[in-house]
């Protein structure tokens, strides 16, 4: 039996041919007595769609419906998930039924197949899926951005509020606070005795820093990832400033603030910059697998046929009164050994919390802490904190201690915390499962994802 059910026929059924067989149906389960959750993935341009699917959840049926128009999108997010199921460790048993067609977002909306819709592919349609999808009463879960322009927040904003007149929940996919090294630059932010007070910082020395570096050519599940075309388009993926900067913005509102409701008013944005990353010809082609320049990228070469993308940007910003700086970085790919990586700063009265992500660390995140020099902070001191501290934190993470290093400490972190970015989709869709199953989203989430997109905006026009 295929596990692939085609709702059209023609090039798409000949697109979408050979998914696989049935098999381990282990995982199957029922929702702890709430209704069934059944997933809808509409129009899967990302390869995010189908981390959400790359393992199993209790309470959530093994069939998924998914609406998209025919075409390379479409193919590459079925060979995803088929790869998936087949694999042989853990195997997943998703059965995908699909509708390929240009109607795929009326045909969703009308089926009404399942409950929580998926949504991760081009962004340029995104926010007015989300709006369509909790008018008609759906769940949304959203990889971001949801907004890549201000046209798009105001459009965010009343679906919103629409959600919540309707009573449905509207989440975005934050897998970086799924980072054991955030968690814990998080948690020991909140000991005193180990960091002090928060820093405010300047517009020129700011107090927070989040500072992520990117690859278009990668691997994905192990395989090389073949991005789509109109990725390398900022009209239709965002811009940096509003694009991966949504992961950075969101770490510092959660990390300075944690639990804390914000408004609008507790963000001032005193800087922004975009600049571009050249992709040759050859190098798009090794990314897409297309031979020649698509019609909507050319305006962006530069006379050489060297194509400028605005992959890059960052910003400075006060959020309550404590400077922060997020820049993201894009390189078309990493050194051997390499891959993504992230730098974070944290600077409190008495230390300061490093997350560190380079060739010293073999390219594995380590976060360190550093006494403030200058402080009269003695170095004893802080490691007597930080004993007491991890007293408390093995009750939640057990295994986790620290070393001396030459400029301080470093945190020690069993493997197992170390998951990895894959699997942090799972746990966001674990957590936003948890949510729908027992309603107890935190009060500061939905005004929180609010700020968030509004400081990206705030951003956006400050860069032009």
């Amino acid at each position: 039996m295929n596990k692939t059910t085609l709702v059209c026929a023609g090039a798409a059924a000949a697109l979408l041919a050979g998914c696989g067989t049935e098999k381990n149906r282990a995982c199957r389960g029922s929702c702890g007595g709430g209704a069934e959750v059944k997933l809808i993935t509409i129009d899967p341009g990302h390869f995010h769609a189908a981390l959400v699917q790359k393992r199993m959840y209790p309470g959530v049926s093994h069939k998924v419906h998914v609406y998209a128009p025919a075409g390379d999108d479409l193919k590459m997010h079925m060979a995803r998930v088929e790869s998936f199921n087949t694999r042989t460790d853990y195997p997943t048993a998703w059965e995908s039924v699909v509708y390929a067609g240009d109607a795929y977002l009326d045909k969703a909306i009308k089926d009404k197949a399942g409950n929580v819709v998926v949504l991760a592919g081009n962004n340029a349609r995104k926010t007015e899926y989300i709006l369509k999808c909790v008018e008609a009463g759906f769940n949304v879960l959203a990889d971001k951005p949801m907004a890549v322009t201000p046209k798009d927040f105001e459009m965010l904003k009343k679906a919103f509020e629409v959600a919540a007149k309707n009573g449905v929940t509207l989440y975005d996919i934050m897998t970086e606070r799924y980072e054991i090294t955030s968690m814990l630059q998080k948690e020991l932010s909140r000991y005193p005795k180990v960091y002090g007070e928060q820093e405010p910082g300047t517009p020129d020395d700011p107090a927070v820093t989040k500072e992520s570096a990117h690859h278009f050519s990668k691997l994905v599940a192990g395989k090389p990832l073949q991005r789509p075309a109109w990725y390398y388009d900022t009209r239709q993926q965002g811009e940096a400033i509003v694009d991966v900067n949504t992961h950075l913005v969101d770490l510092v509102q959660w990390e300075t603030f944690p639990d804390v409701t914000l408004a609008p008013a507790d963000v001032k944005v005193v800087k922004a910059r975009v600049w571009p990353t050249a992709v040759t010809l050859e190098q798009f082609k090794k990314s897409t697998g297309v031979g020649m320049w698509p019609e909507y990228l050319k305006q962006d070469l530069d006379d050489k046929g060297v194509l400028q993308c605005k992959a890059n940007g960052e910003f400075t910003f006060a959020l309550k009164g404590v400077y922060a700086k997020v820049s993201v970085l894009w390189n078309f790919e990493a050194p051997e050994g390499a891959g993504d990586t992230h730098f974070s700063l944290m600077r409190g009265t008495r230390a300061s919390l490093i997350i560190e992500q380079g060739a010293a660390e073999n390219y594995k995140p380590v976060l360190y802490v550093e006494p403030r020099r200058g402080t009269g902070v003695k170095k004893e001191e802080i490691e007597a904190a930080l004993k007491e501290a991890m007293a408390e934190i093995n009750k939640k993470w057990p295994g986790i201690g620290f070393e001396a290093h030459e400029t301080g400490f470093r945190i020690n972190i069993p493997a197992s915390y170390a998951v990895g970015h894959e699997a942090h989709f799972g746990q966001v869709t674990e957590k936003y499962l948890g949510f729908l199953r027992n309603r107890d989203m935190p009060a500061w989430e939905v005004p929180n994802m609010l700020v968030k997109y509004h400081t990206l905006m705030e951003a956006y026009r400050l860069s032009r």
